[in-house]
């Protein structure tokens, strides 16, 4: 099957959309929702996997259910850009759980962190501990999260 034109295609785009509402759809629910069979729907969401433009299906967590009521953007400058103390950052990013994304930007800051914890306390052991501690980070500036309005 050819790479699905997503930009184009009304059909990809309404697969695409219902299974960010909810990516646990049954397929047969799915072709409904879209005006296809479930097997056309089947080969289309296949292909999706297949050419990675779906890379993985995920949960979404409800912060506060999880007893997580801090969440903050933290801009982050590191003292250079060698490659080992990089490494280690990016590491650090990928395995602690309160880190939920980290991106590399333009701008004043070399990273942004979305950081989710318990409380204040929690976030600033995560500063001490794992953040500030790393050789490559010159600094931080947290900006609290004071209402989502889209994730």
């Amino acid at each position: 099957m050819p790479e699905p034109d997503i930009s184009s295609d009304p059909i990809t785009t309404r697969i695409l959309s219902e299974l960010r509402q909810d990516s646990r759809i049954s397929n047969a629910v799915l072709a409904e929702r879209v005006g296809l069979s479930a097997s056309s729907c089947w080969r289309r969401v296949r292909a999706l996997e297949e050419t990675g433009a779906i890379r993985r299906y995920t949960v979404d967590l409800n912060d506060e259910a999880l007893g997580l009521s801090f969440s903050a953007i933290v801009h982050v400058n590191l003292v250079r850009h060698d490659k080992t103390m990089m490494a280690d950052f990016i590491r650090m990013t990928r395995t602690t759980d309160a880190v939920r994304a980290c991106y590399a930007t333009t701008g004043a800051a070399d990273y942004h962190l979305h950081v989710t914890c318990r409380d204040h306390h929690a976030y600033n052991r995560f500063l001490d501990d794992k953040l500030l501690s790393l050789p490559a980070v010159k600094g931080a500036q947290t900006f609290l999260i004071l209402k989502t309005i889209k994730a």
